[in-house]
């Protein structure tokens, strides 16, 4: 296959990739679907009643749009992943670091909460997707390979 055939097909793998990491990570479950911990409740909320109470917003809600989660792929590789200070965010909830929570506050341990990895349904996805697209490029790659064969002799 041509270079610009695999970077197209990689480039298409990884973003159904990045759709099924991003779902996974807004129904906040791990690789293999467990749930994952709860966030730790604020203390200024306790004893609240009505709307401030309600606002229990979901983890990861913004980091798993495309913004944010970003593709990266060419001929050899693919990537998924985030870049920048979601890294770092991401970085401590994926391995259970200590970090801050606020720029001058207290140190806080976090549970592991592993936002990427890849699953067997993303494993077989991929080799699918992979499969599915080597196939309707089949006649184009013999055509290509046949023209090689040509320049070559």
């Amino acid at each position: 296959m041509v270079h610009a055939q695999r970077h197209a097909i990689n480039h298409k793998v990884a973003i159904d990739l990045r759709r099924s990491q991003a779902q996974r990570i807004k129904a906040q479950q791990g690789r293999d679907g467990a749930a994952c911990p709860a966030r730790k409740r604020r203390k200024e909320f306790k004893g609240k009643n009505g709307r401030i109470k309600r606002q229990k917003a979901a983890m990861f809600s913004k980091i798993c749009t495309s913004k944010h989660l970003k593709v990266k792929a060419t001929g050899h590789q693919i990537e998924v992943g985030f870049f920048g200070w979601v890294a770092r965010v991401a970085h401590v909830h994926q391995f259970g670091r200590q970090d801050r929570v606020s720029k001058k506050g207290a140190v806080y341990k976090y549970p592991e909460r592993p936002l990427l990895g890849l699953s067997e349904p993303d494993r077989t996805s991929i080799r699918e997707s992979l499969l599915r697209h080597m196939e309707q490029n089949k006649d184009a790659s013999m055509q290509t390979s046949t023209d090689i064969s040509y320049q070559m002799s």
